[in-house]
């Protein structure tokens, strides 16, 4: 559910515009690295964007075992939004022809580019 994911996403943004450095908590929990909450939203878009990543050979999570889209050059940069996604691995589950709230991973794309 990425929207969900966007919301929790959001609001440590917010609370960290509020808070600042008044405010660190450990990411991973219990791992004793303190963070500023702006500094875990950005990790958690790291880690929520990596199913539509390729690996080193080509193939990305949300898309399953289907080799097309990591063999075929004329698939292989096509990258489809599901409804959901399977919560072991990554491989997109339901539509693929409606982007909804999926489409909010592009948000998350742009946290994941450093700033020029």
């Amino acid at each position: 559910m990425v929207f969900v994911n966007y919301l929790i996403v959001e609001v440590l943004k917010r609370y960290d515009f509020f808070y600042g450095d008044s405010l660190k908590v450990d990411f991973p929990t219990g791992s004793g690295n303190s963070m500023r909450l702006n500094s875990v939203a950005d990790k958690l878009s790291e880690r929520l964007t990596r199913i539509f990543l390729p690996d080193e050979d080509g193939r990305r999570p949300c898309h399953g075992n289907a080799s097309k889209y990591a063999q075929d050059p004329h698939w292989k940069d096509l990258v489809l939004f599901y409804e959901y996604f399977h919560a072991e691995d990554g491989r997109g589950c339901g539509a693929s022809h409606q982007t909804g709230w999926t489409a909010l991973v592009v948000d998350f794309l742009r946290a994941c580019i450093p700033e020029k």
